[in-house]
């Protein structure tokens, strides 16, 4: 299975002072990835919380970065999902930098994101929707 895959690009408003990403920032390109992974399954974020009653809300997260992004940067921002019991998801996710003529993507960052799927009036554990959890099943290694 490979991961999905999302691409973006650095904008002023990402950046400090000095052209570089701030780091709180890569957060913001992580969550639309995770959103953009939904999507692409065919739900979307407004959906779920008005047809279900149900959100996603981040849990714990651990971040490692490795180089900086700078300014007009293309990035790819990945997004691995796993199933993590009856009501949460782990993604594994990376951001690179996209790659110039001749040479690999450069790591920039990795990330490890717990999310628990919740009802949305009580902010309660929910059950995944039995769609989502089929479509990762049928996404885990091994599984094809």
């Amino acid at each position: 299975m490979s991961a999905f895959r999302w691409p973006a690009r650095v904008y002023w408003e990402d950046t400090d002072g000095g052209g570089i990403v701030y780091y709180a920032n890569y957060l913001r390109f992580l969550e639309r990835a995770r959103t953009e992974w939904l999507r692409a399954r065919g739900h979307s974020q407004l959906q779920l919380a008005r047809d279900r009653g149900i959100v996603f809300t981040v849990v714990s997260l651990s971040v490692d970065y490795r180089a900086p992004a700078r300014l007009d940067d293309e990035l790819q921002i990945t997004c691995e999902p796993r199933s993590d019991g009856a009501a949460s998801l782990r993604f594994a996710q990376r951001i690179y930098r996209a790659p110039a003529a001749g040479r690999a993507p450069q790591l920039l960052l990795e990330a490890n994101v717990r999310v628990a799927c919740v009802d949305a009036r009580t902010m309660r554990p929910q059950r995944l929707p039995e769609y989502l959890a089929s479509a990762l099943a049928a996404e885990a290694p091994g599984s094809g």
